[in-house]
């Protein structure tokens, strides 16, 4: 979907988000129809499914789908991760999070890092750290049990922050401008055939600048949001590389199904033209001046910065497509790459599918895999139909008719089918 929270719970359910309450954010919840920010017991979450077919699950990172009043120290915990079907929760509840200085929760109960970003402390790792300690502990003592993760990173979500060594690592590589890296990415793209050799660049959006457009100071500080963007992911995709290398050292990832789903809505453009080095001021209606931020470009990606990259760049992401997270009319703002790797299911190696689907699709996927029936009661609860479409069919059979045929998208009235 165009937002995170509606995207989660799709993800988790099976459903559209407006069939399980969560047509925007918990903080968006209305009375509006599909918008109440409640999960239906008639719609149990993949993590309720897999426990209650014998896997040890586990929860790490963003959650993003607890109602906001529920979100304290009494609870109620009915909506919390643990209470939602997974053992183990270590994470953050929140849309985002500082990677320096995170609240955190074990469980329900605040807790911190043992660490301080002087010491070497980054969100990202942690992370991965518990994951892997997880797996490791239920492979050591229950190993005959299957196990389910959900590893859920802040990266690359507002605020842009990493190590300067992973951010000098692209200094200089986004000089040319968001215009130039759009044509860039479009023939990188056809090159790996991931689109089309007819595929066009969309329509450039109303209202953002081109880069020859913009000042001196402006380029100069987009450049560096660009080259901390860049950096942070990279950062953010050399953990899962640890996740994935802890199960291969336990002989586990031969036989694990690794999903790894490249965001959870479009790029966003939050950050409006300029781009900040304090995210929450734009959220007060304040637009920060480019001749004064220039004079943190250096902090910019520390823990004295909040920072979130200019729409010019969420655009550029978002190639081929048109608009940015948010806008669910369009791809920009719906459209994300997918990794599927399970060497023990999948003979094809390194193979492209081009198959229509959505993040419903997933549970049936995973249950269709694990071979596990679609529940008709979970807690005595009976179930609505899962919406889904399983994507196994495509594994084996990469020319394989589409089975999903339609999709639609709505948020706040903005929409598209």
């Amino acid at each position: 979907t165009a937002l995170c929270s509606p995207t989660r719970q799709a993800l988790m359910t099976g459903r559209n988000h407006h069939s399980v309450g969560m047509g925007g954010t918990t903080e968006m919840a209305t009375s509006a129809p599909g918008y109440n920010g409640f999960r239906p017991r008639s719609a149990a979450t993949v993590a309720q499914i897999l426990q209650g077919n014998g896997y040890s699950t586990a929860a790490f990172g963003k959650w993003h789908q607890t109602p906001p009043r529920e979100i304290s120290p009494v609870g109620p915990f009915e909506r919390w991760p643990t209470g939602e079907g997974f053992d183990t929760f270590y994470g953050f509840m929140g849309a985002e999070m500082n990677h320096w200085y995170p609240l955190l929760y074990q469980g329900t109960t605040p807790v911190e890092p043992d660490r301080r970003p002087e010491d070497g402390y980054h969100l990202s790792e942690d992370l991965v750290d518990h994951a892997i300690d997880w797996v490791r502990t239920q492979r050591t003592l229950t190993p005959e049990r299957p196990f389910f993760t959900y590893l859920a990173f802040g990266a690359s979500h507002a605020p842009l922050h990493v190590a300067p060594e992973w951010q000098r690592k692209y200094r200089g590589r986004f000089e040319h401008g968001w215009d130039r890296q759009r044509e860039l990415t479009l023939a990188r793209q056809k090159e790996l055939g991931v689109v089309p050799d007819t595929a066009d660049l969309a329509p450039w959006a109303d209202g953002v600048p081109h880069w020859d457009e913009l000042s001196e100071n402006q380029r100069a500080l987009a450049v560096r949001f660009m080259e901390t963007f860049a950096g942070f992911t990279e950062h953010a995709d050399a953990q899962v590389g640890r996740f994935v290398d802890a199960l291969d050292e336990l002989n586990e990832l031969d036989n694990t199904l690794f999903i790894y789903l490249l965001g959870d809505n479009g790029a966003s453009g939050e950050g409006g033209i300029e781009g900040t080095v304090v995210e929450h001021r734009l959220g007060h209606g304040i637009v920060d001046d480019p001749d004064e931020m220039i004079a943190e470009i250096d902090a910019i990606g520390d823990p004295s910065t909040y920072p979130i990259a200019p729409v010019g760049w969420a655009l550029a992401l978002n190639t081929p497509y048109q608009w940015t997270k948010q806008v669910a009319s369009h791809f920009g703002g719906t459209r994300d790459g997918l990794i599927v790797h399970w060497p023990r299911g999948i003979a094809d190696r390194g193979g492209l599918r081009h198959q229509f689907h959505h993040v419903i699709d997933v549970l049936p996927t995973l249950l269709e895999c694990a071979g596990i029936p679609q529940p008709t009661s979970v807690n005595g609860v009976p179930q609505k139909p899962i919406e889904g479409t399983s994507m196994r069919y495509t594994f084996d059979d990469a020319t394989a008719p589409d089975r999903r045929r339609t999709q639609y998208f709505e948020m706040c009235g903005n929409r598209g089918i």
